[in-house]
């Protein structure tokens, strides 16, 4: 079953999200001028008031949502498309992303990063419609990443999990970690301070 445990247990997160990490560099994300910078712990601009994010925080992210192969993941805020592309070779094979961004100009810097990579058939992107959050067609999903500080729980992307889905995103500059539970009250934890654009819709 696509992202069950193995028999020697749950596969460890940090690991993959390193291999994954490995497997599609920063730099391919980045301006040609700030490439020299890639391995460089910062957040890093790639126009239009837009910064690629510090590889520490993206790395806390996605250890903290666990996207296993054969989910299908919302990537709220995609920007340059890196954690687009790290959520897809993570949910290889047999998942899929759905990367949402609500400035056209870095949305399509982003499908171009994501083109100069090759065919992603486990990739769609979209720019966001104004008042809605996420992208509710592509419902439900097994995650959702959100790189964007909201004001408050964002429960518009929360009712787009499965029952038993995932959410990882700042909330008042605190990082959330939402799971719901089937027939019981989500599971709430904090994990850390950072710094985000903020969410809007």
């Amino acid at each position: 079953m696509p992202g069950s445990d193995t028999a020697e247990g749950p596969a460890d997160p940090r690991a993959r999200v390193a291999a994954a990490m490995a497997a599609v560099p920063r730099e391919h994300f980045l301006p040609p001028d700030q490439r020299r910078f890639a391995g460089v712990d910062r957040a890093l601009p790639i126009g239009h008031d837009v910064t690629n994010s510090q590889p520490s925080t993206v790395r806390a992210m996605l250890e903290l949502l666990d996207p296993r192969p054969g989910h299908r993941v919302l990537d709220v805020g995609c920007g340059s498309g890196w954690t687009t592309a790290l959520l897809a070779h993570l949910t290889a094979p047999g998942g899929h992303v759905t990367g949402v961004e609500i400035l056209p100009e870095v949305l399509a810097l982003g499908a171009r990063h994501l083109a100069a990579l090759g065919p992603s058939p486990g990739v769609d992107l979209h720019e966001a419609r104004p008042g809605v959050l996420g992208w509710p067609e592509g419902a439900p999903y097994d995650r959702v990443l959100v790189s964007a500080d909201a004001e408050h729980v964002p429960l518009a992307l929360v009712e787009q999990l499965t029952p038993d889905g995932t959410f990882v995103g700042p909330v008042r500059g605190r990082m959330l970690r939402i799971r719901r539970q089937p027939g019981a009250e989500p599971l709430v934890d904090e994990h850390g301070r950072y710094v985000f654009v903020p969410l809007v819709s």
